[in-house]
Protein backbone atom coordinates (compact mmCIF):
# COMPACT_ATOMS: atom_id res chain seq x y z
CA UNK A 1 0.00 0.00 0.00
CA UNK A 2 0.96 3.31 -0.73
CA UNK A 3 2.41 5.80 2.06
CA UNK A 4 0.46 8.17 3.88
CA UNK A 5 -0.99 10.81 1.93
CA UNK A 6 0.57 13.83 3.94
CA UNK A 7 3.87 12.19 2.34
CA UNK A 8 2.34 12.33 -0.93
CA UNK A 9 0.74 15.63 -1.48
CA UNK A 10 3.47 17.97 -2.90
CA UNK A 11 5.56 15.75 -4.57
CA UNK A 12 6.91 17.03 -7.63
CA UNK A 13 8.49 15.85 -10.65
CA UNK A 14 10.01 17.37 -14.02
CA UNK A 15 9.86 15.72 -17.37
CA UNK A 16 11.81 17.55 -20.34
CA UNK A 17 12.69 17.27 -24.26
CA UNK A 18 13.98 19.44 -27.46
CA UNK A 19 11.52 18.81 -29.77
CA UNK A 20 12.37 17.03 -32.79
CA UNK A 21 10.85 16.46 -36.63
CA UNK A 22 9.38 13.18 -35.64
CA UNK A 23 8.08 14.48 -33.12
CA UNK A 24 5.31 17.15 -34.82
CA UNK A 25 1.80 16.45 -35.66
CA UNK A 26 2.57 16.13 -39.16
CA UNK A 27 5.44 13.33 -38.38
CA UNK A 28 2.45 11.62 -36.02
CA UNK A 29 -0.09 11.88 -38.71
CA UNK A 30 -2.85 13.87 -36.14
CA UNK A 31 -2.46 17.10 -37.77
CA UNK A 32 -0.48 19.36 -40.54
CA UNK A 33 1.37 21.62 -38.86
CA UNK A 34 5.26 21.16 -38.00
CA UNK A 35 5.05 21.88 -34.35
CA UNK A 36 4.99 19.21 -31.17
CA UNK A 37 1.88 16.90 -31.07
CA UNK A 38 -0.12 17.57 -28.55
CA UNK A 39 -0.36 13.78 -27.23
CA UNK A 40 3.67 14.18 -26.53
CA UNK A 41 2.99 16.70 -24.27
CA UNK A 42 0.40 14.38 -22.49
CA UNK A 43 2.92 11.90 -22.67
CA UNK A 44 5.50 14.36 -20.65
CA UNK A 45 2.66 15.15 -17.80
CA UNK A 46 2.04 11.57 -17.41
CA UNK A 47 5.92 10.73 -16.91
CA UNK A 48 6.35 13.64 -14.54
CA UNK A 49 3.29 12.40 -12.54
CA UNK A 50 4.57 9.14 -12.25
CA UNK A 51 7.95 10.16 -11.17
CA UNK A 52 6.81 12.55 -9.10
CA UNK A 53 5.21 9.14 -6.73
CA UNK A 54 7.50 6.49 -7.46
CA UNK A 55 9.30 6.22 -4.50
CA UNK A 56 6.05 6.22 -2.28
CA UNK A 57 4.65 3.23 -4.11
CA UNK A 58 4.65 0.00 -2.04
CA UNK A 59 6.43 -3.04 -4.24
CA UNK A 60 4.33 -4.30 -7.14
CA UNK A 61 1.91 -1.14 -6.91
CA UNK A 62 2.11 1.30 -10.23
CA UNK A 63 -0.73 3.74 -10.67
CA UNK A 64 -2.79 4.16 -14.20
CA UNK A 65 -4.83 7.10 -15.96
CA UNK A 66 -8.02 7.54 -15.24
CA UNK A 67 -8.78 11.16 -16.26
CA UNK A 68 -7.52 13.95 -17.50
CA UNK A 69 -8.42 17.86 -18.26
CA UNK A 70 -6.27 19.44 -20.37
CA UNK A 71 -5.97 22.70 -22.00
CA UNK A 72 -3.93 23.62 -24.71
CA UNK A 73 -2.54 27.07 -25.18
CA UNK A 74 -0.05 27.56 -28.01
CA UNK A 75 2.06 25.12 -29.65
CA UNK A 76 6.49 24.78 -29.60
CA UNK A 77 8.64 24.79 -33.03
CA UNK A 78 11.34 21.94 -34.06
CA UNK A 79 14.26 22.89 -31.65
CA UNK A 80 11.84 24.00 -29.05
CA UNK A 81 12.37 23.08 -25.45
CA UNK A 82 9.30 21.25 -24.01
CA UNK A 83 10.00 21.70 -19.67
CA UNK A 84 6.93 20.25 -18.03
CA UNK A 85 6.03 19.73 -14.13
CA UNK A 86 3.54 17.62 -12.13
CA UNK A 87 2.70 18.18 -8.90
CA UNK A 88 0.63 15.69 -6.34
CA UNK A 89 -2.16 17.97 -5.03
CA UNK A 90 -4.54 15.20 -3.29
CA UNK A 91 -4.69 11.55 -2.27
CA UNK A 92 -8.19 10.06 -1.87
CA UNK A 93 -7.71 6.87 -0.94
CA UNK A 94 -5.85 4.94 -3.76
CA UNK A 95 -6.98 8.27 -6.00
CA UNK A 96 -4.28 10.97 -6.63
CA UNK A 97 -4.44 14.22 -8.48
CA UNK A 98 -2.10 16.16 -10.13
CA UNK A 99 -1.62 19.38 -11.72
CA UNK A 100 0.41 19.65 -14.80
CA UNK A 101 2.28 22.82 -16.46
CA UNK A 102 3.92 22.55 -19.71
CA UNK A 103 6.43 25.54 -20.43
CA UNK A 104 8.51 26.47 -23.20
CA UNK A 105 11.15 29.19 -21.49
CA UNK A 106 8.46 31.43 -19.57
CA UNK A 107 5.24 30.78 -21.94
CA UNK A 108 2.96 28.38 -20.93
CA UNK A 109 1.94 25.51 -23.48
CA UNK A 110 -0.43 23.42 -22.02
CA UNK A 111 -2.21 22.98 -18.30
CA UNK A 112 -4.00 19.67 -16.88
CA UNK A 113 -5.51 18.19 -13.97
CA UNK A 114 -4.45 14.71 -14.37
CA UNK A 115 -6.07 11.88 -12.10
CA UNK A 116 -4.18 8.06 -11.69
CA UNK A 117 -5.29 5.41 -9.13
CA UNK A 118 -3.00 3.33 -7.45
CA UNK A 119 -3.20 -0.79 -8.24
CA UNK A 120 -1.39 -3.94 -7.53
CA UNK A 121 0.73 -4.46 -11.06
CA UNK A 122 -0.41 -7.83 -11.16
CA UNK A 123 -3.65 -7.71 -10.39
CA UNK A 124 -4.18 -5.40 -12.51
CA UNK A 125 -2.82 -7.50 -15.96
CA UNK A 126 -4.39 -10.47 -14.90
CA UNK A 127 -7.62 -8.55 -14.61
CA UNK A 128 -7.07 -6.65 -18.16
CA UNK A 129 -6.21 -10.37 -19.54
CA UNK A 130 -9.54 -12.14 -18.06
CA UNK A 131 -11.47 -9.18 -19.63
CA UNK A 132 -9.67 -9.94 -23.30
CA UNK A 133 -10.56 -13.75 -23.28
CA UNK A 134 -13.81 -12.62 -21.88
CA UNK A 135 -14.56 -10.47 -24.75
CA UNK A 136 -13.50 -12.13 -27.52
CA UNK A 137 -15.32 -15.45 -26.62
CA UNK A 138 -18.42 -13.34 -26.77
CA UNK A 139 -18.13 -11.41 -29.90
Amino acid sequence: MMVSSENLVGAVAFSSMIVRPGDTAVAIGVGDLPVLANSLIINAMQSAAIASIAEHLANGETTVETSIALEFHGGIAIGGELRTSANCTEVNGRNLTFICESYEGERLVASAVIKRTAVERVSFLARTAAQLIQSSTTS
